[in-house]
Formats: C-alpha cells, sequence, structure tokens
C-alpha cells in the first residue's frame, strides 16, 4: 500500500498537468463551435431552394438531376483570399462528388477559374441574388445537401477538404 502511495505521489504533477491541458483544449474547441455556430446563424436551413440557371460552361443546372445524391453548394468569389485557399479543394471534391459552385459578387469568373485550371460547374451570381435566398452574406460558404434535398450542413468561413469529404460521406450512408 505504501508504495501505491508513493507511486501516486511521484505521478500526481503529471496527471494534473494533462487534466489542465485536456480542459484547456476542451475551452477552446467549445469556444471554436460557438464562433461557427454563430456565424452561421442566418444561413438556410431546411428544404434547399433549387438551383436553376445556366452555369459558366453554357449547360443547364438540372436540380433533378441531383436528387438521390449529397451535393456541396459552395459559394464563394474571385476577390475571397480565403475562397483561393479551398479553390483546389473544391476542384478535388468536384472529381468524386456533385458540386455546384458559385460565384458570388464576381466579375470575370471565367476567365478567373481558366487562369487557375479551374472546372468545377459554376453559376454566375454576380448581384447575389443566390447568395440572398441562401442567406449568406460573407463567403466563403457551403452547404451540404442531403439526398432528400435537405440542407444538413451550413458553414461560412475555410472548411477543409477533409471536413467537406467526410459530411458528403457521412450524408452518402
Amino acid at each position: 500500500m505504501f508504495r501505491l502511495k508513493r507511486l501516486f505521489d511521484k505521478y500526481k504533477n503529471y496527471f494534473s498537468g494533462w487534466r489542465k491541458l485536456l480542459i484547456e483544449v476542451l475551452i477552446i474547441v467549445l469556444v471554436f463551435m460557438g464562433v461557427r455556430h454563430y456565424q452561421s446563424r442566418d444561413m438556410s436551413s431546411g428544404p434547399a431552394q433549387p438551383l436553376h440557371g445556366t452555369l459558366l460552361d453554357n449547360s443547364k443546372i438540372d436540380w433533378a438531376a441531383y436528387k438521390g445524391k449529397p451535393l456541396l453548394i459552395h459559394f464563394w468569389a474571385t476577390w475571397c483570399p480565403v475562397c483561393r485557399l479551398e479553390e483546389n479543394s473544391i476542384e478535388s471534391i468536384s472529381q468524386d462528388y456533385n458540386v455546384i459552385s458559385i460565384a458570388a459578387w464576381s466579375e470575370d469568373t471565367s476567365a478567373y477559374m481558366q487562369k487557375q485550371g479551374l472546372s468545377f460547374p459554376t453559376l454566375d451570381d454576380i448581384d447575389g441574388v443566390w447568395a440572398d435566398r441562401y442567406g449568406v452574406t460573407g463567403v466563403p460558404a457551403s452547404f451540404i445537401i442531403s439526398k432528400e434535398g435537405n440542407i444538413e450542413f451550413a458553414e461560412r468561413g475555410y472548411s477543409s477538404e477533409t471536413g467537406l469529404r467526410l459530411r458528403l460521406w457521412w450524408i452518402e450512408l
């Protein structure tokens, strides 16, 4: 018994340091999640607004073709530095999942995409009409639409490729 007490006393400070670190990390994660939730409070939820219009490649959006499969709707802008960080991730995701990107409040989107070597389906939203319908007040913003056509995840700000892929995978199950 005495040996066990000495052993516990020896490692007492070690465990209390880890406990303090764990609590600090937990607080940081909770604050981060709270900020993300606050940022997306005005964004649309429930049934997704059916998109219609002509994409930059002159093809028409067929909303019915996306039923039964998860869909990423991604709002971005050519002038947005954070959007530039995400564009390669969106390009990669578009190779494996349905993606419609919406270039909000942007001009010369076709030239920008050609210069950057981007080919994901893009709807030009110069006046921000679609952004208003989805409650987007800042870019980037991402919506994950379920097979049934409901908005399952909505997030404003940077989203990692892994995070978006995991959400799409989860909806696909």
